[in-house]
């Protein structure tokens, strides 16, 4: 995920995206947390488990279980660049990849 307290982030669409999503629902949140940027991230795939499910008015317990089992290539904003989610029958977790950061003594 992208850290929200980098000072790059400043100009990054997808982190104005999420203050702004702070702004309105969460005024009162951590935003220096990235468990709030990690809930936004998790609300950001359910969404995109819901529009698999399709325009069925009945959305069924199984059917949201199967999509949720099947996301593949997912890119969410918040998450660094080339990061995707993808799950499966037979994996369910979502994200395996990772990238390594360097502390430089500020950022």
């Amino acid at each position: 995920m992208k850290d929200p307290t980098d000072p790059q982030r400043k100009n990054d669409p997808a982190y104005n995206e999420w203050v702004t999503f702070m702004d309105k629902y969460y005024p009162d949140g951590d935003r220096t947390s990235t468990f709030t940027v990690y809930g936004y991230s998790v609300a950001q795939t359910m969404v995109q488990v819901l529009k698999q499910c399709g325009d069925n008015l009945i959305i069924t317990p199984d059917n949201v279980m199967w999509q949720a089992a099947n996301i593949h290539d997912l890119q969410l904003g918040i998450l660094l660049p080339g990061i995707t989610i993808n799950t499966s029958p037979i994996d369910f977790a979502p994200i395996k990849q990772m990238q390594m950061e360097r502390f430089n003594g500020q950022t």
